[in-house]
């Protein structure tokens, strides 16, 4: 039987634009000589439809999209579509539905619903309970979707599963002989190694081949890498799908090892890769064309300036220097020479005169309120957070005048323990870094200027002493991060472990060794700041636990 595996780029909601992509992957799987062309999961409405589902006509829209391609588009091929789908109480399923010769031969409703993290599947699906296993090409092939094969084992949720049902054993008791099952799984770093070996040791305890598709893309916070592939009965990968990009992987069983993508690409080009496809998605997805980013002469902008030019091109994306009193000659001039690097445009518009203003303004009412004036001593916390919203005001006033949009440039680590201006430097409609810690912040930018062929540069594209210099906000006279937080790899252990590891301050002394007061502050400060974050732009996702829909933490709370 000769298989493809289509990993397409589907829209949430724009159900003729995803039903046109279902149609070419099966034309194109037909002008191969496929018996089998397998598409993502939900692949029909996109991933994750959200409260969309919860409206009748969206749902009827999308099992009639289903219907039509199916019936359409399918003679002489099998066909495996995802589609939400409406049942006889009014209730929905999570389906596949199984077309040749344009005609439906069954469907299959997703039995395991993950509700952890950014899913929440149990909202609006309701679990199928059969088996379901289709003659195609005379191999008896069983279906599953998603979860239904990794039951929790890849984000640390299998006890959810305790006790339930196994889709995948039961399809290989219904008389399975290989398996296919589509998927909308979301990048996260490493994910996808546990995924492969998630798939072999099905393939190996029931002894068939497992052929897994991915939808690729971003959707919102969600980026999706594809990575289709075929693991044979061995638990070996007979073949695989490159990352990020749409692809359509065709294999015949029992041909052998036919793996042409590139292998694994790494840590640093993995984040790359994700939030390069997770800006032009965005932006692409939401209307917008051009991209603004306030350029500093720090890492974290010029990080961002980089991935949105592989993104969007340079041609879209303008740079806006706001130097102030405190700006050093140095940040000047290394965001200048990030702008000529990466060939964008690069305004000046400096906020002194604006600032000196603001003083004149509001002074007087702090000398009424028998309140510190601005400027009057240092540190001032207020003064400086005044600078940061003068230049989101800055921003945004471009933003409005051109229609493009603002791009965040704060990493996770400030994000956690508010390090960050709300209406200021966190203005913007995409918070392109806000999971990459500053350590992984330095590592990507290292590799990026280690590599620019590969990212697509004909230099090096971050200047050395945007990478080389110490990291500071400048808003006041010799600033740097490290006056108000530890050093960046001590305070990203901390985050790691607070917020993803769930970890107790009691647990992160013993196990670090870190200071005991440190670790406490750090705790406090990711506590105390959650309502920042709570306003902040929509975040790209790339690590197991982002300051997102995946994470609901209150913000009136008396429990520390």
């Amino acid at each position: 039987m000769k298989i493809a595996l289509a990993q397409i780029n589907p829209t949430v909601g724009s159900i003729a634009h995803n039903a046109t992509l279902v149609e070419q992957a099966i034309a194109h799987a037909r002008e191969q000589s496929c018996d089998l062309v397998v598409l993502p999961e939900l692949c029909i409405s996109g991933y994750p439809p959200r409260d969309l589902v919860l409206r009748s006509d969206f749902v009827a829209a999308c099992a009639a999209a289903a219907k039509r391609v199916g019936e359409s588009a399918t003679s002489g091929i099998t066909a495996v579509i995802g589609t939400p789908l409406p049942l006889d109480d009014g209730r929905v399923a999570n389906s596949l539905l199984v077309f040749r010769d344009n005609a439906c031969l069954d469907y299959y409703d997703k039995r395991l619903l993950p509700t952890y993290d950014v899913f929440d599947e149990d909202r609006y699906f309701t679990p199928g309970n059969r088996a379901v296993v289709v003659d195609i090409a005379g191999v008896r092939v069983g279906l599953a979707i998603c979860e239904d094969l990794w039951r929790g084992e890849d984000a640390g949720f299998a006890s959810r599963y305790a006790g339930a049902a196994d889709p995948v054993a039961a399809a290989v008791q219904a008389g399975a002989q290989m398996l296919v099952v589509p998927s909308a799984s979301p990048y996260v770093l490493g994910k996808h190694d546990r995924h492969v070996s998630i798939i072999a040791d099905h393939a190996k305890r029931h002894r068939i081949p497992v052929c897994s598709v991915n939808q690729v893309g971003g959707n919102d916070e969600l980026v999706f890498d594809g990575r289709a592939c075929v693991v044979s009965p061995d638990g070996s990968i007979v073949c695989r799908a490159p990352a990020f990009c749409e692809h359509l992987l065709v294999h015949e069983l029992g041909a052998g090892r036919a793996d042409g993508s590139e292998g694994e690409l790494g840590v640093e080009r993995n984040i790359v890769e994700a939030l390069t496809l997770g800006v032009h998605d965005y932006l692409a997805k939401t209307g917008f064309t051009d991209a603004i980013i306030g350029l500093s002469g720090g890492i974290d902008s010029a990080l961002t300036a980089a991935i949105a030019v592989r993104a969007i091109g340079a041609d879209h994306v303008l740079g806006v220097s706001m130097p102030s009193r405190y700006s050093s000659e140095h940040s000047r001039s290394d965001a200048y020479e990030l702008a000529r690097r990466l060939g964008i445009r690069c305004l000046t518009v400096p906020i002194e005169l604006a600032h000196g203003a603001l003083h004149e303004a509001i002074n007087p009412a702090f000398s009424e309120m028998g309140e510190r004036l601005l400027g009057e001593s240092l540190p001032d916390l207020a003064d400086e957070n005044l600078q940061s919203r003068l230049r989101g005001t800055i921003l945004m006033t471009i933003s409005n005048r051109t229609g493009a949009i603002v791009l965040t440039t704060g990493n996770k680590s400030e994000l956690a323990v508010g390090y960050c201006t709300l209406y200021g430097d966190m203005n913007g409609g995409l918070a392109v870094l806000s999971d990459v810690p500053k350590t992984l912040v330095y590592r990507v930018a290292r590799w990026m200027n280690a590599h620019p062929e590969l990212c697509g540069f004909e230099r090096s594209p971050i200047p050395e002493g945007t990478i080389s210099k110490p990291p500071s906000a400048e808003l006041a006279p010799d600033q740097k991060d490290s006056d108000a937080l530890p050093e960046y790899d001590v305070l990203d252990a901390i985050i790691e472990r607070y917020v993803e590891r769930h970890e107790s301050v009691e647990t992160i002394v013993c196990q670090t060794g870190f200071d005991a007061a440190v670790v406490q502050r750090i705790a406090r400060l990711i506590d105390v700041n959650e309502y920042k974050r709570k306003q902040m732009a929509t975040g790209l996702k790339v690590t197991a636990l982002a300051f997102g829909s995946g994470r609901r933490m209150p913000i009136a709370r008396g429990w520390w």
